[in-house]
């Protein structure tokens, strides 16, 4: 089955009782039982609902999983995998990443005596020197938020295989429609599924697909037992995002190869940062483990300041000036004092995040709309 067809028939079926073809919303706390114990596969919501079934057998299909369990919200689905540490545990993870991973690792994990570092992943003897006996999860992003840096999958993966460490890929920036880890050797994928999953900026979530049984174990029991699991509506309106998942992806991409064309030509634009380019350190990588380089690029501008990076995103009328990003609508963001505030700025700058970056995450409009409202924000500072 190909991709496409998957996001409208992976782990679906019309609803038993009904024939329906979309699950229903099936709003309830509990559900009735014939005696202690026996049921119709559901007890309690806290531990499953129909409709949170029917997107976690979606998801599962979609990134090729032998189980997957839906959160409330992305920070919840990291949540749960990291709950899998102990003290005394190393995590190495990427030096670009997303700032909320950052602040989950360093304000909360961190002093339950769990150590992180983290390293440029673009190189894999890097991280090999960085593993130690306590090392146990790789935490990987690829494409990197916001530097848009690529890491090789398949060689983390069997690195972290050769120390006895969980390989973790958060995969939001791609999606399954691009790329699908498991099939590379992780062993967990991490999403958000507010972002391109549900693709229409009307709820937030999570989810981790695994074909580790250990780790499979462990989420089941984060669900039950903590509890940070979606209502019922959120789950459906996901699976109705996914219904459009690799149409909304296909558009994406060929507006970002747009939007990057225009602007490295402009000429207050000192870099710009997208996989898709020729010239990309990550080029060739991208191009054999993605299926396509992706709707996220980033670029600085010559007068490297906050103010300028500030007065350009105040000026756009199609783009909006927002957080989060893979909805239909084109978002723009300042990565250091948005998305990225928590990382202290002397680590952000090492890891190659300046002031002005900016971070356009491209929607389904039409690309020359987009690409002529940069120019005019371009105009005006």
């Amino acid at each position: 089955m190909k991709f496409s067809t998957k996001t409208i028939h992976a782990g679906q079926k019309p609803e038993e009782t009904s024939g329906a073809v979309m699950p229903p919303v099936f709003f309830t706390s509990t559900y009735a039982q014939e005696a202690p114990n026996v049921h119709k596969g559901h007890e309690y919501a806290r531990v499953s609902n129909p409709t949170r079934t029917a997107l976690e057998e979606m998801l599962a299909g979609l990134e090729e999983a032998a189980h997957a369990y839906a959160f409330a919200s992305g920070c919840a689905a990291m949540d749960a995998v990291l709950k899998m540490l102990r003290p005394g545990d190393h995590v190495i993870a990427t030096n670009d990443l997303y700032g909320g991973s950052y602040r989950l690792f360093t304000q909360v994990f961190e002093p339950f005596g769990i150590r992180f570092d983290f390293i440029d992943m673009q190189s894999v003897s890097d991280v090999e020197k960085a593993c130690t006996d306590k090392t146990r999860m790789l935490w990987i992003e690829t494409p990197t938020n916001p530097l848009l840096n690529i890491v090789d999958i398949r060689e983390l993966a069997s690195l972290a295989q050769k120390k006895g460490a969980f390989s973790v890929v958060d995969n939001t920036f791609a999606s399954p429609a691009l790329q699908q880890p498991l099939k590379m050797g992780i062993d967990a994928v991490v999403h958000s599924t507010t972002k391109y999953l549900s693709g229409h900026s009307d709820l937030i979530g999570g989810a981790v697909c695994t074909n580790n049984d250990e780790i499979a174990e462990n989420l089941s029991f984060q669900t039950k037992t903590t509890g940070a699991v979606p209502g019922p509506m959120d789950c459906y309106l996901a699976l109705r995002g996914i219904k459009t998942l690799a149409l909304r992806m296909d558009r994406s991409c060929l507006n970002a190869k747009k939007i990057t064309s225009y602007l490295e030509n402009h000429p207050q634009v000192a870099e710009v940062r997208y996989p898709g380019l020729a010239y990309h350190p990550g080029h060739s990588l991208a191009a054999r483990q993605m299926k396509d380089f992706g709707g996220m690029l980033s670029f600085s501008l010559k007068d490297d300041s906050i103010k300028k990076a500030h007065a350009f995103m105040s000026n756009t009328r199609i783009f909006t000036l927002a957080e989060s990003l893979g909805g239909v609508e084109s978002l723009i963001s300042h990565p250091a004092s948005m998305t990225h505030a928590s990382i202290p700025k002397e680590i952000r700058e090492k890891a190659g995040l300046k002031d002005s970056l900016i971070r356009i995450s491209s929607g389904i409009e039409d690309a020359d709309d987009l690409c002529e409202d940069l120019d005019r924000a371009f105009n005006r500072i």
